[in-house]
Parts: C-alpha cells; sequence; structure tokens
C-alpha cells in the first residue's frame, strides 16, 4: 500500500465490496475498484494487486486513497472533472436572446443555430443551450386568428353557457360540414409496420373524387348525425336539417350552434327556420371555429380514419365515414366543456391590446 496511506475495512464494508465484485451486474469499474480494497485488506501488496486487476500503480494507489477518505460510497462515484469547454461571459446569454427576440438579418425569416453562432461569435451548440435556458424557439411558431366580431362576448357566453347550462327539455346540437374529404387511393401498396420499421404509403396518390360530410353532435349525449352530400350550399344544408327534424324528437326544442359559413344564413336557410319553429340558431363568433364542439369529432374523425386511408372509390370513402360514424354512436361520449368563458374574453382582449402595440 503507497506510503502514508492506512484504512481498516469493517466487516460490513467487507461483506458490500465482495457483493460488488460477485455481483455480475454492477459495472465493471465499480467492481475492479471494489476488488482492489479487498485485496489491501488481505494484505496483497501493490505489484500483486496490478497484476490481478490489470491496473497501474497510480490507479491502484488512487482508489486506496479514495476509499481511505471516502468509504465505500466513494468508490462508486466519479469526481466531477473541469469542463475542457471554457464558460461563457454572463453577458454573452443576453446579448444572444437580446438578438433572438429581434429580426435575423438579411431575407431570413427567423434564427438559426448556425445563424446566431456566426453572429454571436459562439458555438452553436452554446447557442443551443442558451435558448433551452430561457425558453426560446426560434424554429417553432404557432397560427392564431383574433376575433374581429363585435359581439364577440356575448356570442361566447351564449354558445358556452349552451355548452355548460342546456336549457331543460331542449337539444343541443354543434352543426357544420367538413368539406372537400378526398377519396386517395395510393400508387402502390405500402408495407405494414414491423419491429424497427414504420408502416409505409406512397406520397403521391390518385384522386376518385370527393365529399361532403354535414355533421350534428348531440352535446348532451355525445351521438352524431352524418350525412355525406356531393356539395355543400344551401341546397344541401336545408336537405340535412331536415334530417336533423326528422332524427330529434319533435317535442323537444332544438339549439343549433353554427359558424358565420354564408350558407347558414341563406334566406331560403331562414325561411326554413320561419317553419320550424323548434329550432334555433346560435352562431359562434366570427374566426373562432374553435368554438363549435362538433370540430373535435372532425379531428378524431381525420386522424383515426382519413388521414392514412386508402379509399378506391367515392362509394368506398362514404361507406368507411357512414362506418365510422355508426361505431362512435355505439359508444358515445358526453361533450363537456371547462374552459373558462371569462378567460376567452380577457385573453382576446390581451391579444388585441398586442397587435395595437406592434402596429
Amino acid at each position: 500500500m503507497r506510503t502514508g496511506i492506512s484504512f481498516i475495512v469493517s466487516a460490513a464494508d467487507r461483506d458490500r465490496l465482495t457483493s460488488i465484485v460477485n455481483n455480475r451486474n454492477a459495472p465493471q469499474k465499480h467492481a475492479w475498484r471494489a476488488e482492489i480494497i479487498v485485496l489491501s485488506a488481505d494484505g496483497v501488496g501493490t505489484a500483486e494487486i496490478m497484476r490481478r486487476t490489470g491496473k497501474s500503480k497510480t490507479c491502484v494507489w488512487r482508489w486506496q486513497e479514495r476509499f481511505a477518505e471516502a468509504g465505500v460510497d466513494g468508490l462508486l462515484r466519479d469526481k466531477t472533472r473541469p469542463s475542457r469547454i471554457k464558460p461563457l461571459a454572463p453577458d454573452v446569454g443576453e446579448r444572444v436572446v437580446g438578438l433572438t427576440l429581434g429580426s435575423p438579418p438579411g431575407e431570413t425569416t427567423h434564427w438559426t443555430g448556425d445563424l446566431m453562432a456566426k453572429a454571436a461569435g459562439i458555438s452553436a451548440s452554446a447557442v443551443r443551450r442558451i435558448w433551452k435556458a430561457h425558453g426560446l424557439q426560434p424554429s417553432r411558431w404557432r397560427q392564431f386568428k383574433l376575433s374581429n366580431d363585435p359581439n364577440f362576448a356575448a356570442k361566447v357566453r351564449d354558445v358556452v353557457g349552451l355548452y355548460v347550462d342546456p336549457p331543460a327539455h331542449a337539444i343541443v346540437l354543434s352543426v357544420d360540414e367538413k368539406s372537400q374529404i378526398q377519396a386517395l387511393d395510393r400508387t402502390q401498396p405500402g408495407l405494414p409496420m414491423k419491429k424497427g420499421r414504420l408502416s409505409t404509403m406512397t406520397h403521391d396518390y390518385k384522386r376518385h373524387g370527393t365529399t361532403t360530410l354535414f355533421a350534428a353532435l348531440n352535446v348532451l349525449d355525445g351521438t352524431v348525425i352524418g350525412q355525406n352530400m356531393q356539395r355543400h350550399r344551401h341546397q344541401e344544408f336545408i336537405r340535412f336539417l331536415n334530417t336533423v327534424n326528422a332524427q330529434t324528437p319533435a317535442d323537444k326544442a332544438v339549439h343549433v350552434i353554427l359558424d358565420n359559413y354564408a350558407t347558414h344564413k341563406h334566406p331560403k336557410v331562414r325561411a326554413w327556420l320561419d317553419r320550424h319553429t323548434r329550432f334555433t340558431f346560435h352562431f359562434t363568433p366570427t374566426s373562432a371555429s374553435w368554438l363549435n364542439a362538433v370540430e373535435g369529432f372532425f379531428a378524431i374523425l381525420s386522424r383515426r380514419r382519413l388521414k392514412r386511408g386508402v379509399f378506391r372509390s367515392l362509394v368506398d370513402l362514404q361507406a368507411a365515414i357512414n362506418r365510422f360514424l355508426d361505431d362512435h354512436n355505439q359508444h358515445p361520449k358526453p361533450f363537456s366543456w371547462t374552459a373558462d368563458p371569462d378567460k376567452i374574453i380577457a385573453a382576446v382582449k390581451r391579444g388585441h391590446q398586442a397587435l395595437d402595440s406592434n402596429q
């Protein structure tokens, strides 16, 4: 043992060290470190320890010294070594953040790591660390559209009121149409998913026509009344309203939530509404289709059935949509609205204020 180093291995420490040496799942570096200490406790010389463990003299001495200082736990962790990369000056991060919040040079639409590294005089990896620390993601963006409807607040409270507290002895329907659903057939058959490989689908396709799905989501029980149409004019909308009228109890009032599509406000549609007095239309604010609950059903339909579907004809597409509707109505879930309308109204006001201040 190295001169000036001495330690005593207790029975508990020896048991722990022996278990580490004999444990086949222990990291190799932990095993030979523990073996050095066990051999040292048995009085084995440094040269013999070197021969048995295959380590250098300085390595043996280093771990004998570590055990003397920190015990068994000291063998199971490595000392923290200083980074080879010099730390950045305190003002570098502030400068990178300031540049990121501004416009990039030239015709570039957004900052990239390499572009910022060149501008700031640091590495691209350092730029990404600064961005991550400050929650900046210049490569990403989100779409938005603020409603300019002067009656935005009143309409939001009206629609949300129907979701949260629907009228007694009435049906609340969220109605819209999903237009231009394409019957797409792939030019070549894809391969199924298997371990280590995604399923495949050709990027090109054959078009076999389009259909429009008119849908009415019953907010109370989650069922959907759906009907495929070739077009989405006021004539088709009136036909769908007749279908809804036939499939809902005649003794109940029907409150219909709609967006501001011109078809929904056509004079002939208004005339139909005058003849069917149990129907009441409630229009969402302009540019606020997210307020219409049936949009969630359309998203599920697209994600689970349409986006990766293969349809060899328009009839095949319509049949697939009808089967999806039937499956959905077998196990429907009532629609639940959780957002506070006051918070929605306040957020839109803040959005308009932010836009006005940037102009």
